[in-house]
């Protein structure tokens, strides 16, 4: 079984790639972020007709967030219990045969010191509380997936001097990370690529990814009963190629 994790920047400009992308790959699940349209301009039939059912939680020009698979899901969730009215689209849940899937875009941050970067902190304060009070974490496959914006340690960054000490790459988002960990996550990437060195996102400008000046930041965590079946985990370099791609690279798993 294959699962995969994708911040698409937008669903309509990254559409041909998504089908393509499918296609080559056969994923059984897949985690869009970014998608940035409501949900009355999701493809739905378009990927039904590729061999996808699709949940969607978007709203328009930003954020959204998606997992399309190749069984319906079921028992489908939209953001968190505590959500006010304005919230944004950056989470959404669902059964797919035995397993629980979730595909989430954490904020950003903006700048360090601002309100966006506070958002941030209590969203992932929100998130870890959400996991706690929703699922029996111990005991159910949960893989939790997305673009987390979180570079977990200083082998996730390319260029210290640049990123290190930003909203992407400090020791307070990265505790605060640690504490969705603590749950009984374990981030299924690493053990496959233990020396670090492997981004998901490059900037558009400088040459960012032919210089590969990248960042990990989009992951997959799973619970326990999950991660033990983890075969292997890899990045598609070749969806950050060319014209027309997203600033991200999708990260796929294996499950046994």
């Amino acid at each position: 079984m294959k699962i995969a994790t994708w911040n698409v920047n937008s669903i309509k400009a990254r559409h041909e790639r998504l089908l393509a992308f499918l296609e080559r790959w056969e994923p059984d699940v897949v985690c869009l972020q970014e998608t940035k349209v409501q949900d009355e301009a999701f493809p739905y039939l378009e990927l039904r007709a590729a061999g996808y059912y699709a949940v969607h939680h978007g709203q328009r020009a930003y954020n959204g967030v998606a997992i399309l698979s190749r069984v319906e899901p079921t028992g489908v969730f939209f953001g968190m219990e505590d959500d006010g009215e304005e919230e944004h689209a950056r989470l959404i849940g669902a059964t797919v045969g035995e397993l629980t899937i979730l595909s989430a875009y954490f904020p950003n941050g903006g700048d360090m010191g601002s309100d966006k970067y506070a958002y941030k902190l209590g969203w992932l304060g929100r998130l870890r509380a959400e996991l706690e009070r929703r699922f029996e974490l111990s005991a159910t496959p949960v893989a939790l997936c997305g673009d987390f914006n979180v570079a977990p340690s200083p082998d996730d960054v390319s260029l210290p001097d640049l990123f290190e000490g930003s909203v992407l790459a400090n020791p307070e988002v990265r505790d605060a990370l640690g504490g969705i960990r603590a749950l009984g996550f374990t981030d299924v990437f690493r053990p496959f690529h233990p020396r670090g060195g492997v981004y998901t996102w490059w900037d558009y400008r400088a040459m960012g990814f032919e210089r590969n000046h990248g960042l990990r930041i989009d992951h997959v965590y799973a619970t326990a009963p999950l991660a033990s079946r983890v075969i292997g985990a890899v990045v598609d370099r070749r969806e950050r190629e060319g014209k027309g791609a997203s600033d991200h690279a999708p990260v796929l798993v294996e499950i046994e």
